[in-house]
């Protein structure tokens, strides 16, 4: 499931996010916070962390200030 999250993740990186102008309001963007999500929380805690990042998201809305959101730390 997190190598489907990752796919997906790269084909927006490869196939639409060239032909549209950079509006993320966050700092590291949407796509790379998705992909370290799943990556340190694996698929379930990482796509619900990633769902939650892009209901915030706000494409435009704060173009002239960027808001830092890292992923947060793995629970161990």
């Amino acid at each position: 499931m997190a190598a489907a999250m990752y796919r997906s993740v790269r084909h927006y990186r490869v196939a639409v996010s060239p032909t549209r102008p950079p509006c993320c309001p966050y700092t590291p963007s949407c796509s790379t916070n998705a992909v370290q999500a799943s990556r340190h929380h694996g698929a379930l805690r990482g796509g619900r962390l990633m769902l939650a990042r892009l209901l915030r998201c706000r494409p435009g809305a704060a173009r002239r200030r960027a808001y830092q959101d890292p992923v947060p730390p793995a629970r161990h």
